[in-house]
């Protein structure tokens, strides 16, 4: 499947230019206004906006605030398009939250590569926290708000580790968030579905647990919340490429 990215400009000339441009690589959405936008964001996943700031109804450096601090959205990246060349108007959109702030006229072989880094270099981030056993799952995040969701995210898994029945129904009650909202989100962030999100992280503290050496691998199986330690050492190899016992004298052996 295509990410997909959202336009949002009210010059119609403009919408039709930039969908040209980028719908070989794409799906492309297009919005009017930063209203029109905050609509679609609520029906369909994005991986990356491109906004113009000047625009009726709803203006892009509205659209970029409310983007940015609010959790369901924060971590797609936004480019701000603009005809406005003065400093304070690039300060104003970084300092929202804005990942790239481009000028008009632009070269769309630019715009095109700006959009790419963005995409590739969040995926190469993503990839990094699932295939290293002791990455932080903070290190995904790229805003505020995003951290403060990770880090309860994190802490609410940590909790009920021991609870073999974990899923996206519990951890979305206890959470205080709709199980959609919650499905969409982690997704987004971090390219796991919920359930294997909560396993990760159990894998992850079971590294963490194997690392210190005080306990065998049947109890940190049962530490974490898997069902038996052929379960946890089956998952544990699959996730990061070595076994349970392989890593444990590894990390006793550099200790």
């Amino acid at each position: 499947m295509l990410p997909t990215i959202l336009i949002v400009d009210d010059n119609e000339e403009i919408l039709e230019f930039l969908g040209k441009i980028l719908n070989i690589k794409y799906t492309i959405l297009k919005a009017k206004n930063g209203n029109e936008a905050l609509i679609m964001l609520n029906k369909q996943a994005v991986q990356l906006i491109v906004s113009d700031i000047m625009m009726p109804v709803m203006n892009g450096f509205e659209l970029c605030k409310i983007i940015k601090t609010n959790v369901a959205y924060s971590h797609i990246p936004l480019i701000l398009l603009t005809a406005k060349s003065d400093i304070q108007s690039k300060i104003n959109g970084l300092e929202l939250g804005a990942d790239a702030y481009i000028e008009k006229p632009f070269s769309k072989e630019y715009l095109q590569a700006q959009i790419e880094s963005l995409i590739n270099n969040r995926n190469i981030i993503r990839e990094y926290f699932a295939s290293s056993p002791l990455v932080n799952i903070k290190n995904i995040a790229h805003t505020k708000a995003d951290e403060s969701f990770l880090e309860n995210l994190h802490d609410t898994i940590n909790r009920n580790i021991e609870d073999t029945e974990l899923d996206v129904e519990k951890l979305a009650q206890i959470m205080n968030m709709s199980r959609i909202t919650l499905y969409r989100k982690i997704k987004a962030i971090s390219v796991f579905t919920p359930i294997e999100l909560i396993n990760n992280i159990r894998l992850k503290k079971g590294a963490e647990l194997l690392a210190k050496g005080n306990h065998k691998i049947f109890e940190v199986s049962y530490m974490v919340g898997f069902s038996s330690q052929s379960n946890f050492t089956r998952n544990f190899q699959k996730q990061f490429n070595i076994t349970p016992s392989e890593y444990m004298h590894a990390k006793q052996f550099t200790a």
